[in-house]
């Protein structure tokens, strides 16, 4: 397994997490959708909650006994390289 930091991200136990903050909803919904075509394409989908403008992600692998995998981290540099995330302030947790 690739153990990486990511910037932004929190690993803990089994999981890599993060919360984002952005401008409003529409924008918060926006990264959504393409965090949600990004989890289909990769065949690996995030555990998340949106509030708002805050949407709270946590990665896992469940097949894996809910550890951390290379999916998680692959999914997780993935979601940063979007242009939406870019424009997210990072909430600290």
């Amino acid at each position: 397994m690739t153990n990486q930091k990511i910037p932004g991200w929190q690993e803990g136990p089994g999981a890599l997490t993060i919360a984002l903050r952005f401008d409003d909803f529409k924008s918060a919904f926006s990264f959504m959708q393409a965090t949600a075509d990004l989890a289909e394409a990769m065949n690996h989908h995030p555990d998340w909650r949106n509030v708002y403008n805050l949407v709270e992600i946590t990665l896992t692998t469940h097949d894996a006994g809910d550890q951390l995998t290379d999916q998680d981290y692959a999914l997780a540099a993935a979601i940063s390289a979007l242009p939406s995330f870019q424009t997210a302030a990072v909430e600290s947790r």
